[in-house]
């Protein structure tokens, strides 16, 4: 068999495809190449800020936190004290409040009230946080609160951050989309009399 006949012949080779670069394609209008950057910009905001956005407020939210830890726990001390009444209904769940009595380090006996479990008879000792003026309140925060809340407050930053570039990618998507349309059809209203003149001949 010859080489013209073999299905493996020599020949010129087939014609190459050429690619159109996007940026010198002449159907790219200039909202096209506005979107194109406007999302590239957004993707490095999103690569650049996301962690900042959330490592920034998290850290924000933990010293802030720490420092109501550290000047609660100065303030603060806990102390052991004895009811001076029973405590009698409602629910073991629902803590009633009940008059209580302590003695500082000085010597300075005080009274107050805190909540106690239901059916706690009178005598019984409950350990309770009082600050300098001898008034009952509540524990101090911990180190612990401090790290849930830079966690949770830095993870709504970053939430916030994804939302608010996808909300400006999507709003300004759409503005463009409304001018090419209307730009498409001041552009149909001119051509559209002359290609419906073709067929009328």
């Amino acid at each position: 068999m010859n080489k013209r006949g073999s299905p493996f012949a020599s020949g010129p080779p087939p014609p190459r495809k050429h690619h159109v670069a996007a940026r010198s394609n002449p159907l790219r209008r200039p909202s096209d190449r506005f979107e194109s950057w406007l999302h590239r910009f957004l993707m490095l905001v999103l690569v650049i800020g996301l962690p900042l956005a959330a490592i920034g407020a998290g850290l924000t939210a933990y010293d802030s936190t720490m420092r109501t830890v550290r000047t609660q726990t100065a303030q603060r001390h806990e102390v052991t004290a004895r009811l001076t009444s029973n405590v009698t209904g409602g629910s073991e769940a629902t803590r009633q409040p009940a008059q209580v009595r302590w003695a500082e380090e000085n010597g300075t006996v005080r009274t107050g009230t805190t909540l106690v479990k239901p059916g706690t008879p009178k005598g019984a000792t409950v350990r309770i946080w009082v600050d300098r003026a001898g008034t009952v309140t509540d524990r101090p925060v911990t180190a612990a609160t401090a790290w849930s809340n830079g966690g949770f407050l830095g993870g709504m930053a970053a939430i916030g951050l994804v939302v608010g570039v996808y909300g400006v990618r999507a709003g300004v998507g759409l503005v463009l989309d409304r001018r090419r349309y209307a730009q498409w059809d001041a552009e149909w209203d001119l051509l559209e009399p002359r290609w419906s003149e073709r067929f009328r001949r």
